[in-house]
This record gives C-alpha cells, structure tokens and sequence, in this order.
C-alpha cells in the first residue's frame, strides 16, 4: 500500500493521535533497509518537479506542521531540500509581525502561495492560527473555531486555481521529543535551536494533541488532505513524506510543454554553427 493511502485523514473522520503509533515503521527495520528507496523518491522528484516547472499549470503547497522537535527542518533539509531551488521556495511562520496583525489571519499565508510552476514549502503555516493561538487563549473560542470553515475555503480557492496541496503533520511520542531535548543539549551545533518554550510548551502536550486532532479532522479534506506521518523513526518519516510527494506529483499526469520554436530549423542552425566551428 503507498503511504498516501496509509497515512491519509479521511474527510469527515475523528482523528485519535493516541490510535497512530509514532515508532511505526512499515516492513523496514532500520534506515540501511529504507534509505536506497527514499534515494529513488527523492531523484523521482527532483525529476517530477522539473516537469512541474516546465509545464507551467499547476503549482504545489507542502503545509509542514509538528509539535518542537518533530523534524520540520530535517524533513525539509533531506528530502525537499532536493529540489531545484529556482522553482521552490521555503516559508516559515513564526509570531505575526505588527503589520500582519493588522490584517485577517491569512493576509501573510496568501502572499507566500505558489505561482504557476512552483513548489512552496511553509513550515509552519496558516494552521498556527487554530493551535498555537487555541492553546495559548491569545483569542477567544468563537474566533479560532470560526477559522476551520475559512480555511477550507482559502484552499478550496488555492486548489481551484490550480494549486495541489499536501498537509503533513509529523507525529512523535513525548518521550521521543524529550530524548531530542536532550541530543540538543549534548550537541553544540544543535544549541541554537534550544529556547526556554521548549519546555514550557511541552507542559501543553495534551492541549497540543487536542488542537492537532480537531484542526486535522475538521479540514481534510478531498482537495486538501492531512498525512499524520509517523516520525519517531527520522528515517522512517523522510522515506513516507518522499512517497506521498513523488505519488502526488505522479497523479498530476504533467507533460512537457509543445516547443515555441520550429525544432527542425533550429536543428539545421546547429548544424550549420557545428560545420563553421569546425573549419
């Protein structure tokens, strides 16, 4: 089964975080048996995005969305850091600036949408909007449960210009973050990412985990599916996000655009350019 199909949040269902199991991890045993296959993926969809680019039609949205230390910036650095940064680009959100406060909540997510030809990335996304703002109480309830609707129109209207979206949610365990703490703590090159919301924000674990699981289930939906991907395992978590991304892209059915010029005659050209280099 492809983990499209696997991992995807049926419209109209009640997810249950505690029923998915974080270490899941398919047939492999460990990343010697899966990193070959997600090589495959990931040379699959440097290719698939090239034809995205050259088509020029569509364009893809990739929502990357976990609690702190699920790996948003490792999935982005060893799986979509593949492709070609002239046609993708990468946006995080973090605390609304002055100025996007003075606007509706999806004023800064529409300006960073993908053109015609393009992949974007948001890690983080307009979904900060129905959990961090939900759990911290910064609005009160009739706001944040009004925007579910609103935000299954705003991509309603992406997906209706063209614009194919994958939502993934990156799960892990609460001891697999603390133990991901802790390889902060013990490795300099990682003391950057340590801040003091770490650990006040893991006291709101089980808020968390009720926010995840009413924004996930009120907005898959057919045009815009979630994927709760298993993430204990990083390995495990780059092979299923390459999957779901190659097969996405593979059901678009693209095709290289019709040449703007007479091949034949340009054919000649050449010939004639190659004959006078070489006298």
């Amino acid at each position: 089964m492809k983990y499209r199909e696997m991992f995807r949040i049926e419209h109209n269902s009640r997810l249950k975080l505690d029923k998915i199991d974080p270490n899941f991890k398919d047939k492999h045993e460990d990343k010697n048996s899966a990193e070959a296959e997600t090589a495959e993926h990931v040379d699959k969809m440097r290719e698939l995005q090239y034809l995205l680019y050259a088509e020029g039609k569509r364009s893809l949205l990739v929502c990357l969305q976990a609690l702190d230390a699920a790996g948003k910036d490792g999935t982005i650095n060893n799986v979509l850091g593949a492709m070609n940064p002239q046609g993708c680009k990468v946006y995080g959100f973090k605390v609304p600036s002055k100025e996007e406060l003075a606007h509706d909540f999806l004023w800064r997510i529409h300006a960073r949408t993908p053109g015609k030809g393009e992949v974007v990335i948001f890690n983080r996304s307009h979904y900060e909007s129905v959990l961090v703002e939900r759990v911290h109480n910064l609005v009160p309830k009739e706001t944040w449960s009004e925007r579910y609707d609103l935000i299954n129109e705003f991509e309603r209207g992406l997906v209706a210009n063209g614009t194919h979206i994958i939502k993934l949610f990156l799960h892990i365990s609460a001891d697999e973050q603390l133990l991901r703490f802790k390889q902060r703590i013990d490795d300099p090159a990682r003391h950057w990412k340590i801040s003091d919301s770490d650990y006040s924000e893991r006291k709101l674990w089980n808020d968390y985990q009720e926010a995840y699981e009413d924004a996930i289930s009120k907005t898959s939906t057919m045009h815009a599916p979630w994927y709760v991907i298993p993430s204990n395992h990083k390995w495990f978590r780059n092979l299923a996000v390459s999957d779901i991304i190659v097969d996405t892209l593979k059901s678009l059915d693209m095709e290289y655009p019709a040449p703007t010029v007479d091949i034949e005659r340009i054919r000649q050209q050449y010939h004639v350019a190659q004959k006078e280099q070489k006298s």
